[in-house]
């Protein structure tokens, strides 16, 4: 899907210019030496761009220093200020950094503020040549879309449309556009339905892609790559982030991985596949554990969630550490990944599903071992939903599919959610653990 060219600093999304790969801190940025090592680290590992968030005002003085300290350094990675709940911050920033992230569904509350202030933040960005992305989310469209769509891939098509509409409005081109959800099902439906309009409006925008809120480990990278290179195959994609509930720098291999293979730098590590009815027989000659998840990620995703096959075995053998082959017939770990890929495509659950934001400089406590804990500790709920968020700005919306919720509130405490519905806030976080699992056995043992 051939798009307009974007230009945010150094780099050019969209057109025929490679796929770029960026990521997010998740330092606090407040902490500008942190948050100066951590940029420092992130673009030394490959980082095209680099995103932090900026919660109030006192950031947008934050992220000027940072890009100072940065750009001193010879560093030029362009960075891009990830704001909700403020359209003021949004224009404030807009002279500071290379790129604004708004969400569509939290710029202003009121839709025809939101259409002013949108003009001013356009007037800045066009003096500056500061782009801008509209990034939708499937947690937080606002009461307004799903008010009239519902919380569906429909609606975030719409969101998208209305706010690619006011860019054209404002004679204002250099806008990137995403349509995110924890759901590879949602994400990939809303991705279509907005290249479909977007051709049809005349106006074709290069499209961010990520599946939000994805987890960590083998499962947060399978479910990624499944979602992301199932639009990539089609010709849908120019910028991509592995949203990962680890370290950010971890992000950047899946990332370049999918930059790589659909930018055609290299192939898949399958020799060869076999169709048993509706089950694919597929084996590999992997040279890393790595490359043999991420490559049956990227095979066999698209198929799945268009049910176009309904089951994978997997054969042959990978590479380890130590450059042994090891086997995959018939392995524990070949049925593993076949679950996991079934999981990832909502195809068939067999163990808890879980969604995880990554974290950022908006989460107030360690996500990472709380959502390992809370994993541990949940494992054998099998087919139950749990989420694991950061903070509210996308967790309560974000847990849409979610049976429970864990969401920070900041200074120690959490709130847990069933479905939509909070049901505890202010637990001390050093208890809510124990809280979910109590609320969810009293449950368990009501039915």
């Amino acid at each position: 899907m051939k798009t307009l060219e974007v230009k945010a600093g150094n780099i050019i999304i969209g057109g025929d210019n490679p796929i770029v790969v960026q990521t997010m801190c998740n330092t606090h940025t407040s902490d500008v030496e942190a948050s100066v090592a951590q940029c420092r680290r992130l673009a030394k590992a490959g980082a095209q761009l680099i995103r932090l968030t900026v919660p109030s005002m006192k950031e947008v003085d934050s992220m000027r220093k940072i890009k100072e300290s940065l750009r001193a350094e010879g560093i030029d990675v362009p960075l891009v200020a990830d704001v909700h709940f403020s359209s003021e911050i949004a224009i404030a920033v807009a002279s500071v950094v290379e790129k604004v992230r708004i969400n569509p569904g939290n710029f202003h509350k009121d839709h025809e503020k939101a259409r002013e202030q949108f003009a001013r933040l356009v007037a800045v960005c066009r003096e500056n040549g500061t782009a801008i992305r509209i990034g939708i989310n499937h947690g937080s469209l606002g009461e307004r879309i799903t008010g009239m769509y519902g919380n569906t891939p429909f609606g975030m098509k719409e969101a998208a449309m209305e706010w690619i509409g006011m860019c054209i409005e404002n004679d204002f081109y250099n806008v990137v556009v995403s349509l995110k959800a924890s759901n590879t099902i949602v994400m990939v439906e809303a991705y279509r339905l907005l290249a479909d309009a977007m051709k049809e409006n005349g106006v074709i925008f290069p499209v961010h892609l990520g599946v939000t809120e994805a987890g960590n480990g083998d499962s947060g990278r399978i479910k990624s790559i499944v979602g992301i290179s199932a639009l990539l195959a089609e010709g849908i994609g120019n910028t991509v982030r592995v949203s990962l509930t680890e370290d950010p720098q971890a992000e950047l291999a899946p990332a370049q991985y999918l930059s790589d293979r659909y930018g055609r730098r290299l192939h898949s590590s399958m020799v060869s596949i076999q169709m048993e009815e509706k089950t694919a027989v597929a084996t590999y000659s992997a040279p890393s554990r790595e490359r043999l998840i991420e490559d049956i990620a990227a095979d066999f995703g698209r198929l799945l969630i268009d049910r176009g096959i309904d089951n994978i075995i997997i054969k042959g053998s990978y590479r380890d550490e130590n450059g042994t082959d090891i086997i995959l017939d018939g392995s524990g770990f070949a049925s593993y990944l076949a679950d996991e890929m079934l999981q990832a495509t909502r195809r068939r659950f067999y163990r808890p599903e879980y969604i995880a934001c990554p974290g950022c400089g908006r989460t107030m406590y360690n996500l990472e071992s709380t959502f390992n804990e809370v994993k541990r500790r949940t494992s054998h709920l099998k087919g139950m939903v749990i989420a694991v968020m950061g903070c509210i700005v996308n967790g309560p919306g974000e847990m849409a599919d979610a049976d429970w919720g864990y969401v920070g509130e900041g200074n120690g405490m959490v709130s847990i959610y069933r479905g939509k519905t909070p049901l505890l806030r202010h637990v001390p976080e050093s208890e809510a653990i124990d809280r979910l699992l109590e609320l969810i056995d009293k449950e368990e043992a009501a039915l």
